[in-house]
């Protein structure tokens, strides 16, 4: 199987990983703080990743490892991007409805092709339509169905300033990832992610301590950790060793396909021919990304 299948069967994993998250992390709200709960998740995502460091040895020591002075600056600036996407993220899901916020986040569709007119190499053609065509199915799957639209909510512009960050993540995968072990740049860019989000959430919200400290508010935080990061973004950084920006994009951006299933399998929601014209269009737009001219 070729690299570029296997990169997009990783980043499809990811996002249907993702999909399925997103009730975690709703209900992790209701127990602690964004950047608590971020700590906390990225920090088990670190710990997460790190036992396949001795199940499949890197070639690397840890003293080298420690010393790798590009590993740490490029896992650095991918927990930059990444810090900044999760918390605006988080802090805008407070205020705002689930489906803005789905919506607004997966604007990073549109936001990486325009990020790769910057680059020498521009986006074709195909994925620029790809795009737009992905873009068009996730109007319809989040907001055609319901009967009041979009509606501007306070936490929307944190949401939207989250999608420039996740687009930014998404770029900065693509320099840094085919250059690094996946495993070493994930735990690098969680570890950075997860400290600093601890950190500030200790000083500005010191009273999720107690909160929680219960087995039911755990819950969100183990699913958000162990699978949401440990597993889907590390798939991500996997996947975008073989796999472009733009592309990559597309096919995460089905995490709303997936959120959407989720909800009519766990939730019991329901599901209209509007929205399931718009997991096809999605799906339509992922197949045109990947022709090549």
């Amino acid at each position: 199987m070729k690299k570029q299948s296997v990169a997009n069967i990783w980043l499809l994993t990811a996002a249907i990983i993702w999909g399925f998250a997103f009730v975690a992390q709703r209900k992790g709200m209701e127990f602690s703080g964004p950047l608590t709960f971020n700590g906390l998740r990225f920090l088990l995502g670190c710990l997460t990743v790190l036992p396949t460091l001795l199940l499949f040895k890197t070639k690397k020591s840890l003293r080298s490892i420690l010393l790798d002075k590009k590993l740490i600056i490029s896992g650095i600036l991918a927990g930059i991007a990444l810090f900044f996407a999760i918390t605006f993220q988080q802090a805008g899901i407070i205020y705002t409805t689930a489906g803005n916020a789905g919506f607004i986040t997966s604007l990073y569709i549109i936001i990486v092709p325009v990020f790769g007119l910057f680059r020498p190499r521009s986006s074709s053609a195909f994925t620029w339509t790809g795009a737009i065509i992905a873009f068009a199915g996730l109007y319809l799957l989040s907001f055609m169905n319901q009967d009041v639209g979009f509606n501007l909510q306070p936490g929307d512009l944190l949401v939207l300033i989250s999608a420039f960050f996740w687009a930014s993540h998404i770029v900065i995968l693509s320099y840094v990832a085919p250059r690094h072990d996946f495993r070493l740049l994930a735990i690098v860019q969680y570890a950075f992610a997860g400290g600093l989000s601890l950190i500030l959430g200790l000083i500005f919200e010191p009273y999720t301590a107690i909160s929680i400290s219960s087995p039911i508010s755990l819950l969100p935080v183990l699913y958000a950790g162990i699978l949401s990061v440990g597993l889907g973004f590390t798939l991500q950084v996997a996947g975008q060793r073989h796999a472009k920006a733009e592309h990559a994009g597309i096919i995460l951006s089905l995490e709303a396909v997936f959120a959407a299933i989720g909800g009519y399998l766990i939730l019991g929601e329901t599901m209209t021919q509007t929205q399931l014209t718009g997991c096809a269009l999605m799906l339509v737009g992922v197949v045109v990304s990947q022709i090549r001219k």
